[in-house]
This record gives C-alpha cells, sequence and structure tokens, in this order.
C-alpha cells in the first residue's frame, strides 16, 4: 500500500485526499519506482481545477524522484536499484511509491539529489525545448521571459546566460527581479511598476525580441505580441493568469509576420529515445554547474492542498517539491 494523493472531484486545493492505494507488479514496460521527493508544477493546477480535465478520481503529479523496486519485461535502460527521475504522463506522482510506464522514466546521476531531480525534470526538459527544440536559439539572441523568477524562469536564466542568449525577463516584485539577475536575465522587469512593452523596446533599441517564452497566458499574451521583432516567435506554453481567448489570427501579419506555437512538453518526450536525450541534456548541466537548482519550498505529501495554495497564490519563487 502507499499514501496517494487524488482527487474525486475538479476544484480547489480542498479537493486533495489521502488515501492508501495497493501498488502491485509493472507489467510489460512499466517500473515500480519508490520516490523520494515530488515535483509541483502549474499544469497540477490546471487539472485539479479542470482547465485540464482528466477523468476521475485520479491520482494526481506529473514529476518525481526516487529509486526503482521493480521492473517489468522489456524495460533495458533502468534495474533495481536505480536512482530515477522523470516528468511523465499518467499523473499519478503524488504518491510514496507508484507502477507506471517505464519509457519517461530517465536515470539519475549521482551527483544530483532526488531532492533536485524531483524539481528539475518537467522545468528543466520544458526549457531545452523551448531553446533546442520549439525555435534554435543562438549566442546574441533576445528573449522575453515572463514570470523569470519562478521554477522554469529561473532555469531559463541560467540556461540563456550558459549560452550567450540575452534574456529579458518579467517578474511581479523587486526582489524577484533581482534574483532573477541573480540567475541569469540580462534584465527583468518589474512588470507593476513600470509599461513593460515599452521596457522592452527600450531595452532592444526599438526592435523588439527574437522570441517570447510565455506561460502566463491570458494577461501578457497581446504585449508579448507587442515585444516581437518582425519575424518573431512567440511560444505560449502555459495559462497561469488563465487561457489566451480566441484571437484574429490576421493580427500576426499586422504586428510583423509573427509566428506562434503552442507546444508541451509530453508531445516532446513522447518518443522514448528523444526524451532521454533532453534529460542528459539537462542532467549536463547540472552537473556541470550551468544550471543550479533552486527550491525555494518544501511540504510533505499530507501538506499537500497547502502547496498548491502557495503556488496558485504566486506565492513560492523556484521550485517546490514535496518531501517523502
Amino acid at each position: 500500500m502507499a499514501l496517494t494523493a487524488i482527487i474525486e472531484a475538479h476544484g480547489g486545493p480542498e479537493k486533495f485526499k489521502l488515501v492508501d492505494l495497493d501498488v502491485g507488479e509493472p507489467g510489460n514496460n512499466e517500473v515500480r519506482i519508490a520516490h523520494k521527493a515530488v515535483g509541483l508544477n502549474f499544469i497540477d493546477v490546471y487539472q485539479r481545477t479542470g482547465l485540464y480535465p482528466m477523468q476521475l478520481p485520479h491520482a494526481m503529479g506529473m514529476e518525481a524522484a526516487g529509486v526503482i523496486e521493480a521492473v517489468g519485461e522489456g524495460v533495458t535502460h533502468l534495474k533495481v536499484g536505480d536512482r530515477a527521475a522523470y516528468a511523465s504522463n499518467p499523473p499519478g506522482a503524488y504518491s510514496e511509491v507508484r507502477v507506471m510506464p517505464a519509457a519517461q522514466v530517465c536515470p539519475l546521476p549521482d551527483g544530483i539529489s532526488f531532492d533536485e531531480g524531483a524539481a528539475m525534470m518537467l522545468k528543466g526538459m520544458t526549457v531545452e525545448y523551448l531553446f533546442h527544440r520549439t525555435s534554435p536559439l543562438k549566442v546574441g539572441d533576445t528573449v522575453l521571459f515572463h514570470a523569470a523568477a519562478g521554477g522554469v524562469g529561473l532555469l531559463a536564466c541560467q540556461w540563456a546566460r550558459s549560452e550567450g542568449i540575452t534574456l529579458i525577463g518579467t517578474a511581479g516584485t523587486d526582489e524577484k527581479c533581482q534574483l532573477a539577475q541573480d540567475h541569469g536575465a540580462t534584465h527583468c522587469i518589474n512588470y507593476r511598476n513600470v509599461d513593460w512593452v515599452e521596457q522592452v523596446r527600450n531595452l532592444t533599441g526599438g526592435k523588439g525580441v527574437d522570441v517570447v517564452m510565455d506561460a502566463v497566458g491570458k494577461d501578457t499574451f497581446d504585449g508579448s505580441l507587442d515585444s516581437l521583432k518582425p519575424l518573431g516567435m512567440m511560444i505560449s506554453f502555459g495559462n497561469a493568469s488563465g487561457p489566451v481567448p480566441p484571437f484574429e489570427v490576421g493580427i500576426l501579419g499586422r504586428k510583423g509576420s509573427l509566428k506562434i506555437t503552442r507546444p508541451t512538453l509530453f508531445t516532446h518526450i513522447d518518443d522514448h529515445a528523444t526524451c532521454q536525450v533532453m534529460a542528459q541534456n539537462l542532467t549536463k548541466k547540472v552537473l556541470g554547474g550551468d544550471v543550479k537548482i533552486n527550491i525555494g519550498q518544501r511540504f510533505t505529501l499530507s501538506d499537500v492542498a497547502k502547496a498548491h495554495e502557495a503556488l496558485e497564490a504566486r506565492r513560492t519563487i523556484g521550485c517546490t517539491i514535496l518531501e517523502i
């Protein structure tokens, strides 16, 4: 039996229920993993509230790190006793132990702690695809990154610095702006104090940025388009302020023949080999010191509702984990 956080109906953090579930043995191409730490992400909020509907009841959580307890037939890249981490469907990471598909579970090097592994996989592989797969960036390019002091943002700031990319961040307080700059942002704008679109234009000599990476959604969408240079790429990869409303596609032409995409990590990692390469690229960054994992908050599994309250209210800095 394993203590597991589930929801039986969509809604607020109060919908979480802790239950003991029978784990069982892994089947073909599955593993059983004993979690040491679990990561929290905004996709968890979207699933809990019903923005991303799930068939209920369902266990929650997309990211964790731990030790492999058993492997099923067909699993060749992991063995019993291996340290491992993942960001993967289906949800179910908010648990002590689970059985799950093995393809997206990745070896965790000894030099990376379980806490770091749980905090870095979804956010770190997100940054990997944003910088290298969605619109590949090169030295000297300029990126606008919203929520630069969040879990993904702080990794993106460091990633940009390690690759010679100018990153202009936005955040809601001067303290968060300073944190983003301490992690590698070239500039960071407190969007509560100034017209951030005008500030982006000023910082780019009126040209705009090559790429916008926007996980905020509704509140920043129009301004993000106005921050791009002609032929620039808008990457909308989250909805922290709510989903982007429908828009007239012709606006992209009028604003400079802009491009727009709405990627997800899970499309990129659906292929086993690609997922493993993305994880290796991330672990190299961490082991090499280019990227450090900032864990700002720790909660217990029994306090998962409090963790969601803090995450949803944007009271968190960096990554948040549940300690098992």
